[in-house]
């Protein structure tokens, strides 16, 4: 019996219709052959987020189905938001050994691993020093702890980012102070910060979002002019550049999260500070440490933040895949904009200018028109008054495809952070993107007809809410 590895709908089918032969979707290293017991029959169709493989073996001419149910099935496979399932087997052997390595070396914690990723990820970040911590949120409270940021003071930035942002904020005591964000690139409204500037004002957050740089140059301006810290929140923007200078190596610090949907993502939690200054890195080192610079002696209060070895180790591993993956990314936002460049309700992100923003792509994230900006004929199920965002999720979902809103209620309307008084409409632009914005599936093991089945369901969903549709791309299929 002989296997065969098919990348396409085209190759499918010609490895269908060959009598003998089991077919996967997909390029597997390893597949071993198996006999099938009993009667010859489609008996195992693995559609699952490990590459969506569907194994079809040996079926009589009457049982198999025809070219549009062999389609109907290859289209409707599974396809996430993020699978870390997928970026696996590709590293299997190499994370594992280097997993193995630390745990049989017993050297758990602030080893060489967790040294050597610190000077890898402040190489990429433009800094000196690499700091590492538990998680991204850590890192964000330790920055602004060692920059002497505290009850009294405030901190600028959006409410258009995760809470984590604004938790660190809070957990030192300061008040976060909000304005609005880009239309175009959902990155804080450079114009906007000084009219909010104060006495009070020590730092400045601005938010990498998305995998796009914020406009650093008028940011790092500001704060030369008012004496103001900046800590980049570089926590989706690895390896993301702003003319030619890598997101990280703008602010006096730079925090990363390597949490497991991130573009460089540990097993667990993880992340970092970077910095360029001397004496705040040995701050910061400190305070990760219980505020001790040698075993049992406390220079200061501090926590238990600590990347530890294992972690490291995964990261390391990654590494090496990183600037592949990052162009992978790249390419397949490419073909997300050829496909949806012309469907209607639909707003594409800023691919930002070749030499001003380098964007990584952590997100793809487009805008769906509520329906009285789109001019949409409002279709909807039972009379129900369903927004036009949800109706695109539903539809993919209902085609196995999966979408997520980031993020879906603004900063400023949760009820965690009311009692700072801000209201509904202060901040126009972030309310109507957390409206509207949709991420579709973007991980760099996507492939080509996944990316293209994601640009057909969104084209076929939308041209069923207004009355001149647009043409739907399909795979092309000859036996």
């Amino acid at each position: 019996m002989s296997i065969y590895c098919a990348q396409d709908l085209n190759q499918f089918m010609l490895a269908f219709n060959s009598p003998r032969k089991i077919c996967c979707v997909e390029h597997l290293k390893t597949l071993t052959e198996f006999q099938t017991p009993g009667k010859a029959n489609l008996i195992n169709s693995t559609l699952d987020a490990n590459r969506r493989t569907a194994r079809l073996c040996q079926l009589s001419s009457r049982d198999r189905p025809s070219l549009k149910g062999l389609e109907a099935l290859f289209m409707s496979k599974n396809i996430p938001i993020f699978s870390a399932k997928d970026q696996y087997p590709q590293i299997a052997s190499e994370l594992e050994a280097a997993v193995l390595e630390v745990l049989r070396s017993g050297s758990y914690i602030m080893g060489q691993k967790g040294k050597s990723l610190e000077q890898e990820i402040a190489s990429i970040c433009g800094a000196k020093h690499g700091i590492g911590v538990a998680n991204g949120t850590d890192a964000l409270i330790l920055a602004l702890w060692a920059l002497d940021i505290g009850p009294g003071d405030e901190v600028i930035t959006t409410p258009f980012t995760f809470a984590a942002t604004i938790e660190a904020i809070m957990m030192r005591g300061a008040k976060p102070v909000f304005v609005d964000v880009d239309e175009k690139t959902f990155n804080i409204d450079v114009a906007a910060i000084e009219k909010v500037i104060t006495p009070k004002t020590k730092a400045i957050i601005p938010v990498h979002l998305y995998g796009q740089s914020a406009d650093m140059d008028p940011i790092m301006a500001l704060a030369d002019r008012y004496a103001l810290k900046v800590i980049e929140d570089n926590a989706q923007a690895i390896s993301a550049t702003y003319k030619g200078k890598p997101t990280g190596s703008f602010g006096d610090a730079a925090c990363i999260s390597f949490y497991p949907t991130k573009n460089l993502g540990a097993c667990g939690d993880a992340g970092m500070i970077v910095c360029n200054d001397d004496k705040l890195a040995e701050r910061l080192r400190c305070l990760r440490a219980h505020g001790s610079k040698q075993r049992y002696f406390h220079e200061e209060l501090g926590v238990n933040s600590r990347l530890d070895e294992i972690q490291a180790a995964v990261l390391l591993t990654k590494m090496a895949y990183l600037a592949d993956w990052t162009t992978k990314r790249r390419a397949i936002a490419q073909k997300y904009f050829e496909l949806l460049k012309n469907v209607p309700g639909i707003v594409l992100p800023n691919p930002g200018v070749k030499e001003d923003y380098a964007h990584v792509w952590h997100q793809y994230t487009v805008r769906v028109l509520s329906d009285n900006l789109a001019g949409a004929s409002g279709n909807s199920t039972n009379g129900a008054t369903t927004s036009m965002r949800q109706r695109v999720i539903d539809g993919l979902a209902k085609r196995n495809i999966g979408s997520m809103c980031y993020y879906p209620v603004p900063l400023h309307m949760q009820e965690a952070f009311a009692h700072y008084g801000y209201k509904k409409g202060e901040f126009p632009i972030t309310e109507r993107l957390a409206d509207e914005v949709l991420s579709l599936p973007m991980f760099p093991e996507l492939t080509d007809e996944d990316i293209q089945a994601v640009g057909q369901a969104l084209t076929a969903i939308m041209n069923e809410q207004f009355a001149t549709p647009v043409a739907v791309p399909t795979p092309t299929v000859s036996l």
